[in-house]
C-alpha cells in the first residue's frame, strides 16, 4: 500500500482521517469537502498532488448525495460558468505546476482563507449578478480550481451576489460541480496531474470520505442547518491560518 500510494503508513492513516472528517462536514453541510482536505493536508502533500485526490473525493460525494432537481437549474447560467471555468482551470494549473511546493501551499491556503472569509461575512460583490459577472465568476472558479480545487467556493460567492431564488441557484451549483468535474479532469490529464498514482490515491481515500459523507448525512439535523455553514467556514479559516503559521515558522 505504501509503495502504491507513495506515502508512509502514518501519512496514509492521517490522510484517511482527514478525508473521513471532511466527508462528515460535506455530509451535513453540503460543501467544503475539497477545501477542508486542502487546508488540512497541505502540510503533508503539495496542492498539485492533492488536487486530483480532491477530484475523486468530490465525485464520490456528489454521486452519494445526488438528489435530482437539476431540472430546476438555469442552464444558461450553468453553461456560462462551466465554459469559463474550463478556460480558467489551465491558468490555475499552470501556476500550481510552475512554482515550488512551499509557494503553492501558501497560495492555496491564502485562497481558501480569502474565499471562506468572504462567504462567512456574506459579502455581496457588486457586478457579479450581471452577465459579465457570471463569466468572471466562472473564470475565477476555474483558476482557483487549478490552484486549490475550491472552485465551488467561488461559485458560492457568485450565488450569494445573485438575486436568483436560492433553490434554483442551488440546483445550478450542483449541476455546475458535476459538469465542471469533466472539464477539470481533462485538464488534469493534460498537465499530468492526474497520473496512475493520483488515481490510486483518489480511489483509496474516497472510501473513508464516502463513509464520512454517509455519517454526516445521518447526523444532519434541520434545526441546526443555519449554523452548519458558519461553522464550516470558520473551521476552514482556522485550519488555513494554522497551516500558514506552520509554513511561516518552519
Amino acid at each position: 500500500m505504501t509503495d502504491l500510494l507513495g506515502l508512509s503508513g502514518s501519512e496514509i492513516a492521517l490522510l484517511a482521517v482527514i478525508c473521513f472528517a471532511a466527508g462528515i462536514v460535506r455530509g451535513f453541510s453540503g460543501f467544503a469537502l475539497s477545501a477542508l482536505v486542502m487546508a488540512s493536508a497541505a502540510l503533508i502533500l503539495p496542492p498539485v498532488q492533492l488536487i486530483p485526490i480532491c477530484w475523486w473525493l468530490e465525485l464520490a460525494a456528489s454521486v452519494l448525495m445526488a438528489r435530482g432537481g437539476w431540472q430546476e437549474a438555469d442552464r444558461k447560467i450553468v453553461w456560462g460558468l462551466v465554459i469559463m471555468s474550463a478556460v480558467g482551470t489551465p491558468i490555475g494549473l499552470t501556476l500550481t505546476t510552475n512554482v515550488d511546493a512551499e509557494t503553492s501551499k501558501l497560495v492555496a491556503l491564502c485562497v481558501i482563507i480569502a474565499l471562506a472569509a468572504l462567504l462567512l461575512a456574506r459579502i455581496r460583490i457588486p457586478g457579479l449578478e450581471t452577465r459579465a459577472g457570471l463569466y468572471v465568476s466562472g473564470l475565477l472558479a476555474g483558476i482557483v480550481t487549478g490552484l486549490a480545487s475550491v472552485g465551488g467556493m467561488m461559485i458560492a460567492i457568485y450565488v450569494l451576489s445573485s438575486n436568483t431564488p436560492a433553490r434554483k441557484m442551488r440546483a445550478a451549483l450542483a449541476l455546475f460541480l458535476f459538469l465542471g468535474s469533466a472539464t477539470s479532469l481533462v485538464w488534469q490529464f493534460w498537465f499530468d496531474v492526474m497520473n496512475l498514482q493520483a488515481i490510486w490515491r483518489g480511489l483509496i481515500f474516497s472510501i473513508p470520505a464516502i463513509v464520512g459523507v454517509y455519517a454526516g448525512m445521518k447526523l444532519f439535523t434541520p434545526r441546526f442547518e443555519p449554523y452548519y455553514r458558519p461553522f464550516c467556514l470558520t473551521l476552514l479559516c482556522a485550519l488555513s491560518a494554522f497551516g500558514l503559521l506552520r509554513l511561516t515558522l518552519s
